[in-house]
């Protein structure tokens, strides 16, 4: 699958779901949609999302500094005191990604960066999404519905 083609499935899965453009600045990602839901194990939740061009990923130091600043995007959306938990997916639509830059989208995780956002990798050749796997124990909540948002929203 070509990437404008993923892009393109995106988008009409955003609108499927009710992701609306964000209308602020968005630092720079070309398109960002957010939605809010009310999820029994999380809570509240205001939900962003992103597609990063393929031209924006060619190490793994890339995911980490797109997360980073996806993060910083977040942090600067959300209200302070706001009773939600903010949600972030940045999903980089590349061909045939290294294996590095796909380990680096999956260890780039809420517990080590005291965030809730996750990167994605989306192989373009391989038409196989690599989301971050619900841990047996501790955190499965926020893991869980990161695994339900990102079926929903960016599995085509």
């Amino acid at each position: 699958m070509e990437t404008a083609q993923y892009h393109d499935a995106v988008v009409a899965n955003r609108r499927k779901h009710d992701f609306e453009a964000v209308d602020v600045e968005t630092n720079g990602f070309e398109a960002v949609w957010e939605a809010y839901d009310n999820d029994a194990t999380v809570g509240a939740v205001r939900i962003f999302a992103t597609l990063v061009r393929e031209d924006a990923v060619s190490a793994p130091d890339d995911i980490v500094s797109t997360a980073d600043e996806f993060r910083d995007l977040l942090i600067a959306n959300t209200a302070e005191g706001e009773r939600t938990t903010p949600l972030g997916y940045v999903v980089f639509a590349v061909p045939s990604p290294d294996p590095s830059i796909v380990e680096a989208a999956k260890s780039y995780t809420v517990a080590q960066r005291r965030t809730n956002v996750f990167p994605l990798v989306y192989d373009c050749e391989a038409e196989t999404l690599h989301r971050h796997e619900v841990p047996r124990l501790k955190g499965r909540g926020i893991y869980k519905r990161q695994a339900a948002d990102v079926e929903r929203l960016f599995e085509v």
